[in-house]
């Protein structure tokens, strides 16, 4: 029987919301609403390119490579990223952030121009009415600003990517009024933020549908429309599905949910999402690695339970799950032993199943652990090893196993 006739899809049982067949963008704001994160640190050069070729290597169509007008180390960082993708001919497309001003989308312009790359401007002002407030602007003085700008980027020859942070919080004329001077203007990207992860699944639907009849099909243009999110909420995942599910081209996201506060919409999780959906077929097998070596390169750490590419994402201890895990390998059936404990195919990603021994183990998990270690299982051996494991508060490293086996540290070190 084909594994696939053995779930039943509750997930599509109504038909799928997103339809199938159709393209989905994704930008990678790592390298730059990533690094605004408090706790990270910005990553050597280095790094960020061995970081850029990962998302190539992953299928990301686009990138943010930083706000070069933020200070010298931001612009020599956004030169070098761009040459780096103009010299290796990688298919990802730079863009870069800009607050809605000269300063800072002229630095953008001279980049684009001296490595001879198209680097697409990402201009971005507040728009709701509790910034407005604070800051005492009016609706009349952003629209100059945003005609302003965006004329500006399209003069230089830069494509204009339009952005008002906070949209979720904004009224529906402000919305209509600031996106459509944008195009007008000629921005052919608009960019929807959640920027305070205050949007709830329907919400992110409902900004998205009103900003694709109200703005973009009236305008007679052809938009693209971005949807950029954080995770305040724990919702960002939901929120850009139901995006795309309303009609937005591309979804935002940063490595390992990095950014402003608790972060951006998860990149590696958005991959997993879409790739199980049937909305993109690529290879994702480096998708731990990308993660991994972002984690390395800004000093943070992905939390041992996060899915998929967290250290736990495929590991059990627990007798009865190990006990149909290995069941199914017996079977010869790789794919069927990632399915039966696991909502996450884990060959998909470059990943397997890990069996371990402690506390919740059984007699099955010794024997296995052993199997996969050339050891003999005799009874005696596999009771003595799993009499330490319930006597144990945690789960036993491979040392402690293999010390139970009688192994000597030597034999060990030579044969790790």
């Amino acid at each position: 029987m084909p594994h696939e006739d053995l779930i039943y899809e509750w997930n599509t049982a109504s038909g799928p919301e997103i339809p199938l067949g159709r393209t989905v963008l994704l930008n990678d704001e790592t390298l730059r609403d990533g690094l605004q994160n408090p706790s990270v640190q910005d990553p050597s050069i280095e790094e960020k390119f061995r970081i850029l070729h990962l998302m190539e290597d992953l299928g990301i169509d686009a990138v943010n490579i930083g706000l070069p007008g933020a200070g010298p180390r931001a612009y020599a960082d956004v030169e070098a990223l761009a040459r780096e993708i103009m010299n290796s001919r990688m298919k990802i497309r730079p863009n870069c952030a800009a607050r809605t001003h000269e300063n800072d989308i002229r630095p953008i312009a001279e980049i684009s121009q001296r490595v001879g790359i198209q680097i697409e401007a990402a201009t971005f002002l507040g728009s709701s009415p509790i910034r407005r407030l604070v800051e005492d602007w009016t609706v009349e003085h952003l629209q100059r600003i945003t005609e302003d700008a965006v004329k500006f980027a399209v003069k230089e020859g830069l494509p204009s990517m339009y952005v008002t942070e906070d949209t979720m919080r904004t009224d529906p004329a402000t919305v209509k009024t600031l996106y459509t001077t944008a195009i007008q203007c000629g921005a052919r990207a608009i960019v929807l933020c959640d920027t305070v992860g205050y949007a709830t699944p329907h919400g992110a639907y409902s900004l998205v549908k009103f900003a694709m009849e109200e703005i973009v099909e009236p305008c007679g243009q052809k938009i693209r429309v971005d949807w950029h999110g954080h995770n305040d909420r724990g919702l960002a995942i939901a929120n850009s599905l139901a995006a795309l599910a309303a009609g937005a081209d591309c979804v935002h996201g940063a490595a390992n949910a990095l950014g402003e506060r608790v972060g951006n919409t998860p990149m590696e999780l958005m991959l997993v999402n879409l790739r199980l959906m049937g909305l993109i077929d690529r290879d994702l097998s480096k998708l731990k690695e990308y993660s991994d070596t972002v984690a390395r390169a800004t000093h943070t750490t992905v939390p041992p339970n996060y899915p998929v590419v967290g250290r736990d994402a495929f590991r059990t201890a627990t007798g009865v799950h190990a006990a149909a895990i290995i069941k199914a390998y017996r079977k010869g059936d790789a794919a069927l032993a990632n399915a039966v404990y696991s909502g996450v195919p884990a060959q998909l990603f470059g990943m397997e199943q890990v069996i371990e021994i402690g506390p919740m183990s059984g007699k099955s998990n010794v024997m296995y652990w052993l199997e996969k270690h050339h050891i003999a299982a005799s009874d005696e051996l596999t009771s003595h090893i799993l009499d330490a494991a319930k006597h144990s508060s945690r789960v036993l490293t491979d040392d402690e196993i293999m010390r139970l086996c009688g192994v000597p540290s030597t034999a060990r070190s030579a044969g790790s």
